[in-house]
Parts: structure tokens; sequence; C-alpha cells
């Protein structure tokens, strides 16, 4: 399928991601656990989903599925330098093991990429979480807003 090619002065400025599906084996303890690290709150069930909201809206409602229907995928989180503080203070205390890249080669470490501080760590369904507090410069290239 083709998809139409379109002006770029024409393309909305309004889209914005409102939810996602991550998968899980066990969605209220994925759900607590992403809560936990982040400082967010665990939302009331809705249908199969447990809910949580991040501070620009965005909802990662879990799942639960067969633990072998799981495919690992990766989820990012800019924060504010306090907030990585706290996360990754909380991190440490549980003992979680961390990376300071996303194949997993520099364990124990962060890094320091942008001029900020991020960290990898996976949540109990093998996705991968990262922690960053300043958004890659690719990803803000050619933006107006």
């Amino acid at each position: 399928m083709e998809v139409p090619k379109v002006p770029s002065e024409a393309w909305p400025v309004s889209v914005e991601l409102n939810h996602t599906i991550i998968h899980a084996r066990n969605s209220r303890e994925s759900a607590e656990f992403l809560a936990g690290i982040l400082n967010l709150t665990v939302g009331e069930p809705w249908g199969p989903f447990i809910p949580v909201a991040t501070a620009n809206g965005v909802t990662l409602d879990y799942a639960a599925i067969p633990a072998e229907s799981i495919t690992m995928q990766h989820y990012a989180f800019l924060v504010s330098d306090a907030e990585f503080d706290a996360a990754f203070g909380r991190i440490q205390q549980a003992g979680l093991t961390y990376w300071a890249d996303p194949h997993m080669k520099q364990p124990g470490e962060i890094n320091h990429h942008h001029g900020g501080r991020g960290v990898y760590f996976l949540d109990p369904a093998g996705h991968g979480m990262e922690i960053i507090t300043r958004p890659y410069d690719s990803h803000q290239a050619g933006r107006t807003a």
C-alpha cells in the first residue's frame, strides 16, 4: 500500500500519542513496577487494562498475555534531573541491573548523551525501559514548535 505524499505545510500539528498497550505476564505487577520507579500512579482497571498515565497525558495500558507471546519493546521516558536522581535511586535500591546502553554492554553505568543522563533497565516482562534527562537531538530536527 502506498501512502500519498502530502506537502509538509499540510501536515497536522495537533497529532499526539494518546495511549499504547504494553504486554506483560502480569499487568498489575508491571504497571506497579513502572509507576514505582517513575513515581506515577496506577489507575483503575479499564476492561483488561491496567493504566499508568504520564505527565504529558499518554497512558500506558498494561495487558496480560502469555509470557511466550511477549515481544520485547522499548519505552523511553523524558524526566527532569531531580526525577532522574529519584528514579535512579529507586532502581539502585531495588537492586535492579541497569546499563548505559540499549545493547546491555555497559552494566552498572549511566550515559551522558546529548548533555544529559540516561539509563536502561528491564521491567518484569522483559521490556527495555529508558529514562533520559535530555531529548535526543535527532528527534528535535525540523521541529518548529
